[in-house]
């Protein structure tokens, strides 16, 4: 597939960007955890959330028509903001290489009929200490620009243990020719439009559906700092025994998230 196709008419392919993102830490009593979740909750309102969706927009280059945002009791916040697509001269301006996209200076590009939302889930466990912190984000573009190149940019803006990514193209696109296309861009990995400074910061699985066009990418951070896991204490007020339970209780929690099922 050439790299610049020349269209009959719009190009109708339909990019979809899903990821979670998780933190995980530990909260000693119950009421650390209730402050953790206060934390968590200011931290990611709906205000910040706000922010970090409309950089989205400055990066793939789409006009804001509508903002819905709201917090919610007891906690959790959700935003949703209705995009249309921004003048360009050609679609030889916008990048559709496979490599990271910016953070977060602007990149010209093309789309329509689009959305960017985003959903928060702070949570803790009954009674095992762990607190977990979701937020489900999703990128919806038509048009030339795919979502990807915002992912760099959302990776750097959230902090996160844990991010699974899905990546789908769907619909079909025709030449000048008439001959359909159902993708217009390279695309081998989601990890190739991250930069090599999170890379580097996380164990990485791909599982492709290549001639589907659905790509999906999982990441676990490959810290082990236990002081970054803390919240309202620190190491040096814990024995060995208790840093060795609470890693452990730390880790199980991580990799039943990263694999998606319960470990005994």
């Amino acid at each position: 597939m050439e790299s610049k196709l020349k269209l009959h008419g719009f190009n109708n392919l339909t990019k979809s960007l899903g990821f979670c993102i998780y933190d995980v830490c530990y909260a000693q009593t119950e009421a650390q955890r209730q402050e953790y979740i206060e934390y968590i909750d200011e931290q990611y309102n709906a205000d910040r959330l706000t922010d970090i969706l409309s950089e989205v927009c400055d990066i793939i280059g789409a006009n804001v028509l509508n903002v819905a945002r709201q917090d919610y009791e007891p906690q959790g916040a959700s935003v949703t903001i209705l995009v249309s697509e921004e003048e360009i001269k050609s679609p030889d301006e916008v990048d559709q290489s496979e490599t990271p996209g910016p953070i977060p200076e602007s990149v010209v590009s093309h789309l329509d009929k689009s959305h960017i939302c985003v959903h928060t889930y702070p949570e803790i466990h009954p009674n095992d200490g762990i607190c977990t912190f979701r937020a489900d984000i999703e990128v919806s573009t038509c048009g030339v620009i795919s979502p990807l190149k915002a992912l760099n940019y959302l990776i750097h803006a959230l902090e996160s243990d844990i991010v699974t990514l899905d990546y789908r193209v769907r619909g079909f696109t025709r030449d000048t020719e008439g001959n359909k296309h159902y993708i217009d861009h390279e695309i081998n990995s989601i990890q190739n439009f991250i930069g090599d400074d999170i890379l580097d910061q996380y164990d990485m699985i791909d599982v492709n559906v290549y001639q589907e066009n659905m790509f999906h990418t999982k990441m676990m951070i490959k810290d082990n700092d236990l002081n970054n896991y803390l919240f309202g204490i620190s190491t040096e007020e814990l024995s060995d025994t208790q840093q060795d339970e609470i890693r452990d209780k730390l880790r199980k929690e991580m990799q039943e998230i990263f694999y998606a099922r319960n470990m005994a």
